[in-house]
């Protein structure tokens, strides 16, 4: 629980408290509880309405908030999970398989679709086990490899991130961690297929990037995307990580930020309170976005598919050149 929650989570119990004392016929508690809905919501609005760049790197952390597995089972129900790199072994915190695009794209039938995103485990044995959502070398390598199978059937690829970065242990420096990272960011700029990511929570550092080298980069409401951690630059900047607040206002990691840099393609807006509070309204929230964003896509992969590869390079080499082109400009 984050301190800007309290307020709303103690109304939240009282309705809980009255609901469950509530008889059927009872009118005037009803009344009450539709009352204190009411002032929920309001609640809800006021608070979300100025939250701090801090908080909101706390909610792309919200213990609650939706993962890819959750978005997964919601959206792509014949979801089949591949395993492995075929090199050294199967990383949990990357999961990875094929499933029914459920969107209605310019296409006369159904199409199997690539699913790819980071996983961060929801029990603390799976968080042990996803490592918290941050990859090995061979996560990157079983990315890889399902990508070029999907480029193999010319599948869409659909990527959600969701990782505080790249895991920077000695074992994955020895198996090679910098170069599976360089070599899947060099794989993607070249897929001739139509591709697509969204920062579902935290997209942390060259974690992100290594499987973020999409036609489209999408960001949820309440997500990051920063080229560090708030904890980590206080840290080098200035030798305190509890100066992470100010490191976040700095690094300019929240969606509206990004979008008005042209790093990212769009923002997908998350229901009253955040993806945490809704998962399925979300889900439907993102399904039209992606949906939205696919069919341009589409009709690019079917009459060129080069010109992805050419519109994806262009895209890259811009970030950061027009932004610079216009502060002169403004000069």
């Amino acid at each position: 629980m984050y301190l800007f929650e309290e307020p709303i989570l103690e109304l939240e119990k009282q309705i809980i408290s009255l609901k469950e004392s509530q008889s059927l016929n009872d009118l005037q508690l009803s009344q009450e509880i539709h009352a204190l809905v009411k002032k929920l919501n309001l609640l809800i609005k006021k608070i979300y309405s100025k939250l701090t760049p801090w908080e909101k790197v706390q909610l792309s952390r919200h213990p609650s908030r939706p993962y890819t597995q959750d978005y997964i089972q919601i959206l792509f129900p014949d979801f089949k999970e591949m395993h492995g790199d075929h090199c050294f072994g199967d990383d949990p915190s990357v999961i990875g398989g094929i499933a029914t695009c459920p969107f209605n794209i310019s296409l006369k039938q159904k199409i199997p679709m690539l699913i790819l995103g980071h996983q961060k485990g929801r029990t603390v044995q799976e968080k042990i086990k996803c490592n918290f959502g941050m990859a090995r070398p061979e996560g990157y390598r079983k990315a890889m490899r399902l990508m070029k199978l999907a480029e193999r059937f010319k599948m869409p690829i659909l990527i959600f991130i969701d990782t505080p970065g790249a895991y920077p242990g000695i074992e994955a420096e020895e198996r090679g961690q910098a170069q599976a990272i360089a070599e899947s960011i060099q794989l993607m700029m070249s897929l001739q297929v139509p591709m697509m990511s969204v920062v579902i929570g935290e997209g942390g550092s060259g974690g992100a990037l290594a499987i973020g080298i999409t036609d489209k980069i999408l960001m949820q409401e309440y997500s990051t995307y920063s080229v560090i951690s708030p904890e980590s630059c206080a840290s080098i900047l200035w030798h305190d990580s509890h100066l992470a607040p100010q490191a976040s206002e700095k690094l300019k990691m929240n969606p509206p930020e990004l979008l008005s840099l042209k790093i990212i393609d769009d923002i997908i807006s998350e229901p009253l309170g955040g993806a945490h509070r809704h998962w399925e309204r979300a889900a439907e929230i993102l399904k039209e976005k992606l949906e939205f964003h696919f069919n341009p896509l589409i009709q690019i992969f079917k009459t060129s598919p080069k010109n992805l590869v050419q519109n994806r390079i262009s895209k890259f080499r811009k970030i950061g050149k027009n932004t610079f082109l216009e502060k002169n400009a403004k000069k």
